[in-house]
């Protein structure tokens, strides 16, 4: 129906007419949407069908990537991208008098995900379907996702994201498919003759998994994966009728809702003990229901789930689905009956484990009491994990007992699930060249002495087809013209384009291409916002989750800086700068929250003073997302990577920004190096302590921000105005002391005071360079003729190579 446009024409009005009853002059743009979804479904539904059943007739091994987050973006435009079907689509829905625009605006962002951590997980299902890599998803259905953001007077409000609350054309519910996990109870004991234990889970809450399946669609191939979502509902639907007829309406659902609440929002505010249960009884719900999904279905083709680790890998993305290690031991031994060595085998041969995190508040652990009060037979099983690797490692550590309890899963009194995920899995991966280094000579050290052949490094990467070919064609039709398509299905071809760095007529329209998009983001940001942008000037960009070590103050202080060194001197000689600042707060965490303020502040003194708005903006952008991350990344011209180094374990922004011709100026952290190392020094702008000073500070002192203060009249003067509550007018001072504070009396933990002077250098030479047009021409070719080694495709490669073992197939394979 999609092979020329009369056939879409005529296929799209029967459709209309079978699935809605009405005519389309009736039609509201709900209508149209659903109606085209279902057309594109159908082109998928066949593949998908048919990949999944050469997946079990073949017994292909298979990769299942568990992850608290898919930041998958909108379906409809991608869809089409993928099967090649833009074109037709938008010439007769052109003729029907519908703008596919309008249906691509219409549809909402899934709200699966917050950042870096569920675009990643995205971006590896976009590429393995697109290479024919066996491989799906597991995660959350959550109904409101994080929370959409709004600035109100400048500070973060959170609202419910309901992104579901029309139906979502894309998922297929299999109610059919559905398990139980059971929560809270007690276990009952027995023996048998041989004096073998069993066990026996009592009074417990019973939760029914239900999976919603959404197709993850190959470009241009024959490939459809999955990403299987559990949504939480009550067994009976708990509804109270003795309570309700009393007049007490609350607890007559109260049952219902509670269940519910597991796949409600993601994240939930864990700032009270209710909501920390909540995130525990989240992780476990789904990672139980995936493993159960996983051994049924594999059940179907193979009777001994001792070849477990031949046919599958489960591969953990962070500490989050860190449950699965012990919820696949529950499963091998009280259901399938496995003694604790071979289940223990089996188990450790399937799960594979990334670490996206050196910051010790992110490598989760559970209060013991919390833990085995929600998951008693778990903790039974993870404190037997743990009784055995005392044993081994008192035997191998004899004298070192702090190394001992370093290693234990459980000490402290809690559970650490970055123990349990090492111990638990046959591979350990970092996610960049130094992030994996710092593992091994610093996080998990004592687990490297011990484990050395589990640890490997497989660096981050995203898919070019969303974030060139998809949001920015334009460039990729240049890039076409210039070095053929071969790049498309090999990215690193992408190279080519260094041969063309200093071609004047190339570098002219990638100039004209990045102005035009210029003109999109502008126009979104004069539409919402009603600030007027210069369209000359240097778009500075950084979008990324608000928080310390990121550095969004180092930034936003700089621009205060600039703003009283225009005061002092309106005629300097400098190139105009838009900063775009983006991200969201978590909703307890104050101090991210100031900033942002703080940010927002910034923007409205500085748009209110005409002596110096012409030169400089400064704009925070809402509720960011992947449709408007597709709106931003053509059209920065500068990619800010200014985290501490040591802190960012990879970054995936920074890669998007260098994809669409962004230079980076950036700290020697994550990512950072290894594209520093293949762009060149003279592509990147370095600034900032290295490594290796970030740790000496930390473990041997030196440092003391107060002096620097006292020291520095420019940080005094910043500090000053900030503190002093009338540079600001209208706003507390209150709102800011928290990041006074951070930076005096805390001693800076993130070394933002103490890395300022060498980034106000370092912007500085951004000026200067940008005013050099063929040189920034240059640079930015550069950037994206190297981007292509940061494609998902190298990265998953890797992994499909060297841990989960995987092999493709051809299109013939699956006829």
């Amino acid at each position: 129906m999609f092979d020329n446009k009369e056939q879409f024409v005529s296929a799209y009005r029967r459709r209309f007419m079978s699935l809605l009853s009405k005519s389309m002059g009736d039609a509201t743009i709900a209508d149209k949407y659903v109606v085209l979804a279902s057309m594109i479904c159908d082109e998928m539904n066949e593949k998908w069908v048919t990949t999944n059943s050469y997946y079990l007739r073949t017994g292909a091994r298979q990769v299942y990537y568990f992850s608290l987050e898919f930041l998958v973006g909108k379906f409809l435009e991608s869809n089409l991208l993928y099967l090649g079907a833009e074109k037709v689509c938008r010439e007769g829905l052109s003729e029907l008098g519908v703008p596919l625009d309008e249906l691509i605006q219409y549809e909402p962002d899934p709200a699966l995900g917050n950042g870096g951590l569920g675009r990643l997980a995205a971006c590896f299902l976009d590429s393995m379907a697109s290479m024919g890599l066996p491989g799906h998803g597991c995660g959350i259905r959550y109904k409101y996702g994080l929370f959409r953001q709004q600035i109100v007077d400048g500070y973060q409000v959170e609202l419910p994201d309901n992104w579901l609350n029309q139906r979502n054309p894309w998922e297929i519910r299999k109610p059919d498919k559905a398990v139980l996990v059971k929560l809270n109870g007690h276990i009952r004991t027995e023996f048998d003759e041989d004096g073998n234990p069993h066990f026996t889970h009592e009074n417990f809450l019973p939760v029914l998994a239900v999976p919603y399946d959404m197709p993850v669609m190959g470009y241009r191939n024959s490939t459809v994966n999955t990403l299987r979502l559990w949504s939480a509902e009550s067994v009976d639907n708990s509804f109270d009728f003795a309570s309700f007829s009393r007049g007490d309406y609350v607890n007559a659902v109260s049952g219902k809702y509670s269940v519910e609440a597991i796949s409600e929002v993601l994240y939930p505010d864990d700032s009270n003990y209710t909501n920390r249960l909540l995130r525990l009884k989240q992780q476990y719900f789904f990672v139980s229901a995936g493993v159960q999904s996983i051994v049924r279905r594999f059940k179907l083709k193979q009777h001994d789930l001792a070849l477990l680790p031949e046919r599958i890998a489960i591969h953990i993305n962070d500490t989050h689905p860190a449950l699965t290690v012990p919820e696949l031991m529950r499963l091998l031994i009280d259901e399938e009956g496995f003694g604790w060595n071979d289940a223990w085998s089996i188990t450790t041969r399937t799960i594979a484990y990334t670490n996206h995190t050196i910051m010790p508040e992110a490598l989760e652990t559970w209060p013991v009491d919390l833990f085995w009060e929600l998951l008693p037979r778990v903790y039974m099983i993870v404190e037997e994990i743990n009784r055995r690797l005392l044993v081994d490692l008192n035997e191998r550590y004899p004298d070192n007992p702090e190394k001992v309890s370093r290693m234990a899963i459980i000490g402290g009194g809690a559970v650490r699930m970055a123990n349990l995920a090492v111990v638990g899995s046959f591979s350990v991966n970092g996610v960049a060249a130094v992030h994996t280094e710092l593992l091994k000579s610093e996080v998990m050290k004592d687990f490297y002495d011990y484990y050395p052949e589990k640890f490997n490094n497989k660096t981050n990467g995203i898919t070019h087809r969303r974030w060139l070919i998809k949001s920015n064609p334009d460039l990729t039709e240049a890039i076409c013209g210039t070095i053929g398509d071969a790049w498309i299905s090999d990215p690193v071809r992408l190279e080519g384009l260094k041969a063309f760095a200093d071609d004047g007529a190339l570098q002219k329209k990638v100039f004209d291409i990045k102005r035009l998009d210029k003109e999109r983001l502008a126009k979104y940001i004069h539409d919402t916002q009603g600030i007027k942008l210069n369209l000359d000037s240097i778009f500075d960009v950084q979008v990324k989750r608000i928080h310390a070590y990121k550095r969004q103050l180092l930034n936003a202080l700089h621009v205060q800086h600039l703003y009283n060194e225009l005061l002092e001197d309106p005629n300097a000689e400098i190139a105009p700068r838009t900063f775009i600042f983006a991200g969201k707060a978590a909703p307890s965490y104050y101090y991210a929250k100031s900033i942002i303020k703080y940010i927002n502040e910034l923007s409205r003194l500085i748009d209110s003073d005409k002596r110096v708005s012409e030169k400089l903006k400064v704009v925070f952008l809402e509720n960011y997302n992947v449709s408007l991350a597709e709106l931003i990344f053509p059209a920065s011209d500068v990619s800010e990577q200014i985290s501490t180094a040591s802190k960012e374990a990879s970054g995936t922004g920074n890669m998007k920004f260098m994809m669409n011709g962004a230079v980076t100026i950036g700290t020697n952290d994550g990512a950072n190096i290894e594209i520093r190392q293949l762009v060149g020094d003279e592509n990147f702008v370095l600034f900032g302590l290295s490594v290796s000073e970030v740790l000496d500070y930390y473990k041997n002192g030196g440092y003391n921000s107060r002096e620097l203060y006292d020291s520095d009249p420019d940080i005094r003067r910043l500090l000053d105005q900030i503190s002093g509550g009338a540079f600001f007018a209208g706003t507390a001072r209150d709102d800011f002391s928290s990041i006074i504070r951070s930076l005096l009396d805390y001693n800076d933990e993130f070394f933002v005071l103490r890395d300022f002077a060498s980034y106000a250098e370092a912007q500085r030479k951004v000026d200067r360079l940008y005013r050099q047009r063929a040189l920034w021409s240059r640079m930015s070719l550069n950037n994206i003729a190297m981007s292509g080694h940061f494609s998902s495709d190298n990265t998953i490669g890797q992994y499909a190579r060297d841990i989960w073992r995987l092999e493709r197939y051809t299109p013939s394979d699956t006829e």
